[in-house]
């Protein structure tokens, strides 16, 4: 029998701080159970077009001005 693989630390850090941006104070303080739901929420979203909408309220919040 083999033994269990370990935690993935790396992946786990490079999402946090990576991929959501968050500070480490920030990332640090979430818990394993809100580090998991920001990572289903996150693949929910991966590979989606963004509607009309969404492009609208991008455009509005960063005008090329």
């Amino acid at each position: 029998m083999s033994a269990p693989a370990g935690f993935p630390w790396e992946e786990v850090m490079a999402f946090g701080l990576g991929r959501l941006g968050w500070p480490p104070d920030q990332f640090w303080a979430a818990t394993p159970r809100e580090i998991a739901a920001a990572l289903q929420a996150h693949r929910r979203r991966e590979g989606r077009p963004t509607d009309r909408a969404g492009l609208d309220a991008l455009m509005a919040a960063y005008p090329d001005v």
